[in-house]
Parts: C-alpha cells; sequence; structure tokens
C-alpha cells in the first residue's frame, strides 16, 4: 500500500510531475475545493472524476483561501488534515493546494486533459475552462449527489 503522505504534492512541483505524466500517456483529471467534511457526496464525485482518467489530482484551497470564500468559521479542519484524509483514498493520486480564491493560477501548472467540478457547477462557470480547452482538454460537470452538503452536516451539528 502507498504511503498516503507521499500523495500530497507541494504546488511548486507540480510542473515537473504532471509534465512526466503527460511523458508517459496519462491522462491528468484534475478538481479542486474545500472538502472540509468529507462525506459520501465527495467520495462518489471523486471516485466518477477518477474514473475519467489515470490520474485524479485535487487542488484545495489553503485555510485562509476557506475563511475568505467561507466565512471565519471554516475551515473546521486544516489543510494538513484535509489533505492527509483525502490521499488515503484510492480514487486520488495526488494532493495539492492554493492559496487564491480559485484555482486559476495552479491550473497551467498541472495542465489537466479533464477539468471537472460537481454538477452545482455550470460548465461555462468553471474556472480554467477556456485555458483547457484551448489545448484540446475537456471540462464537465459531473451530476450533483444530492443529499449531501458540508453546511447541512455543520447546520446540524450546531443544533446537537
Amino acid at each position: 500500500m502507498t504511503n498516503p503522505l507521499t500523495k500530497i504534492i507541494a504546488p511548486a512541483f507540480l510542473p515537473v510531475l504532471c509534465e512526466e505524466l503527460h511523458r508517459q500517456q496519462a491522462c491528468i483529471v484534475f478538481t479542486n475545493g474545500v472538502f472540509d467534511l468529507l462525506h459520501p457526496g465527495h467520495i462518489q464525485y471523486l471516485d466518477a472524476a477518477s474514473k475519467l482518467g489515470t490520474h485524479l489530482i485535487i487542488a484545495l484551497n489553503t485555510d485562509d483561501s476557506v475563511r475568505r470564500i467561507k466565512g471565519p468559521l471554516r475551515p473546521v479542519m486544516k489543510l494538513e488534515e484535509r489533505s492527509e484524509v483525502l490521499a488515503t483514498l484510492e480514487s486520488v493520486r495526488f494532493v495539492t493546494w492554493f492559496d487564491e480564491d480559485t484555482p486559476a493560477l495552479i491550473i497551467p501548472l498541472i495542465r489537466p486533459d479533464v477539468l471537472v467540478k460537481g454538477g452545482d457547477w455550470e460548465p461555462e462557470s468553471i474556472v480554467g475552462k477556456e485555458f483547457v480547452e484551448s489545448y484540446g482538454g475537456r471540462v464537465l460537470s459531473l451530476p450533483f449527489v444530492s443529499g449531501y452538503s458540508t453546511t447541512s452536516i455543520l447546520q446540524k451539528i450546531s443544533r446537537l
């Protein structure tokens, strides 16, 4: 079994890693997000995304990025914890991170063959769409797994 910590890659190493993967004819699938409290919706989404290629790379928003987007009470789990949890999943090949509010700067480092987001994103609004399509990559919005959301889980916990 692979040590999950070897699947966590600093952004600075992505260009060399991904260039080598492309040289090996790998099909890189990329997604991003907070993935704060992992739930069945996340698992199903990541499993479906991983089947679109040979290597699924997830870029996580850093803690500062999450606070800017979701407010001062988030994230619940620190970046290191979220990274380690995701790295244990068989469907995930590599985990990295970005500090900006969107993955616009990290996508060119990876040059994914497939850029994917959940069904709550319209394909036209997916950050990086134009870049990925400019070299023949695909941009997909996978069906949303209803009934699961980190926000609803946190609301339920707060009522306890």
